[in-house]
């Protein structure tokens, strides 16, 4: 998931810029911010009109927030998921 955020956040960046240019300077200011959180999780399909498919839980609370409360154009990470990711030999993407 980790290197997910990365590439998305990596293209939304060049889709800004294009955007930019194509549309005029307010579309720069367009960005995205990721929590990522790791622990449990429920998932489910949601039936109704537009079916879907929902992850529930406490850690995907605790991502919502590590993202609401985050910077513009930055991955945020919980202290559980960037202990994963030095364990799994990554230390190099948590700053």
């Amino acid at each position: 998931m980790a290197r997910f955020a990365k590439e998305c956040l990596s293209k939304m960046n060049q889709l800004t810029k294009q955007l930019e240019v194509q549309l005029g300077p307010d579309t720069g200011d367009l960005s995205m911010r990721i929590g990522l959180h790791s622990g449990p999780v429920t998932a489910g399909v949601l039936r109704g009109e537009k079916s879907r498919f929902q992850l529930f839980g406490d850690t995907v609370n605790t991502a919502a927030r590590i993202e609401g409360t985050g910077e513009r154009g930055r991955i945020h990470l919980s202290n559980e998921t960037a202990k994963l990711l030095i364990k799994s030999n990554k230390s190099h993407w948590v700053k």
